[in-house]
């Protein structure tokens, strides 16, 4: 737990504001709001602006070499997931303030959603090292935080992002790549020793327990527990499919048999006729991809309530998968 008496000395923090996010709130979140409330809690924030075509990495590595090791991100969570890739393997922490459309990653570590209080737990939270991933596709290399899709899911994502921030223009899209996905020859090489071959059209590696909609899929301390978890989804129709990227997998709700759930350290994924594959919402390619977890890379500040003991149902899907 971070010491309460730290709270009576002023702290440094590289502040990382993407004033895009969350475009689509009724009342956007003002930069001198969140200033105001880091003075409050006398956090002393040297802000940097992320937009496009800026140099976010070399604007984190500049501050690695000023001596900064509280890293604010106010953003949604592909801002979130960049500043963490940059982060990876460094003595410095993250911290968030969630102002984006999903805000999966504040969820998954107990953030509020009321700046005030998200704010606050940058003080009271909780240090500790969470788990990255690392996926390989082609000859793109990428550090991700949240995780990967590879078939449909990934082709949808551009076009229902888009959807999330107003484009409601794009909604037919959604139905005209649905109706064009074929599904493919999924081949899953499990740590090296376990082979899995169905026919489908997704399958998702998470190393954060929401995704999507807000739906959770795994228990809710696995960004720490030095494996990804696989879902994959064999032999649903694309409206199955589309119904449960709406409306969840589900951890509440009874499991259709069809949907396997894994846990891995390293896996890799084949794919005829080639799929496409993403992770944290960038396209890496087509076709194979080999993905495996980093263990304890990034130290970030969460809510202790999420490390609490799992409640049943949590149990119940943790039982139920096979490592």
């Amino acid at each position: 737990m971070i010491s309460s008496k730290h709270t009576k000395h002023f702290l440094p923090a590289k502040l990382f504001f993407n004033p895009s996010a969350g475009a689509a709130r009724a009342h956007p979140i003002e930069i001198v709001d969140i200033i105001h409330e880091l003075q409050v809690q006398r956090i002393v924030p040297e802000t940097f602006l992320v937009e496009p075509g800026c140099d976010l990495e070399g604007a984190v590595k500049q501050a690695l070499e000023k001596g900064f090791r509280l890293f604010i991100v106010c953003g949604g969570d592909g801002t979130i997931s960049a500043v963490a890739r940059i982060l990876a393997g460094t003595n410095a922490t993250l911290g968030v303030i969630p102002i984006g459309t999903q805000n999966n990653v504040p969820l998954s570590f107990g953030i509020p959603d009321d700046i005030p209080a998200a704010i606050a737990l940058l003080r009271t939270g909780k240090r500790v090292k969470v788990d990255l991933g690392l996926a390989t596709c082609e000859k793109t290399v990428l550090t991700f935080l949240e995780g990967v899709s590879i078939g449909l899911v990934a082709d949808l994502f551009p076009t229902v992002d888009d959807i999330q921030h107003g484009d409601l223009s794009k909604i037919g899209e959604v139905f005209k790549t649905l109706s064009s996905s074929p599904p493919a020859e999924i081949s899953l090489f499990i740590d090296q020793k376990k082979k899995i071959h169905d026919l489908g059209h997704v399958v998702l590696v998470t190393n954060m327990p929401f995704m999507g909609f807000h739906y959770q899929v795994c228990p809710a301390k696995s960004f720490r527990d030095g494996f990804l978890d696989v879902i994959h989804m064999a032999d649903l129709t694309k409206l199955e499919l589309l119904k449960h990227i709406f409306f969840g997998i589900g951890m509440d709700r009874p499991e259709d048999s069809r949907i396997k759930h894994l846990r891995m350290r390293k896996l890799v994924i084949d794919t005829n006729p080639a799929m496409s594959v993403m992770a944290d919402g960038i396209m890496l390619g087509t076709g194979q991809v080999t993905i495996e977890v980093l263990h304890h890379a990034l130290t970030a500040i969460i809510n202790p309530s999420v490390l609490i003991p799992p409640n049943s149902a949590e149990e119940k899907l943790s039982n139920n998968s096979n490592e």
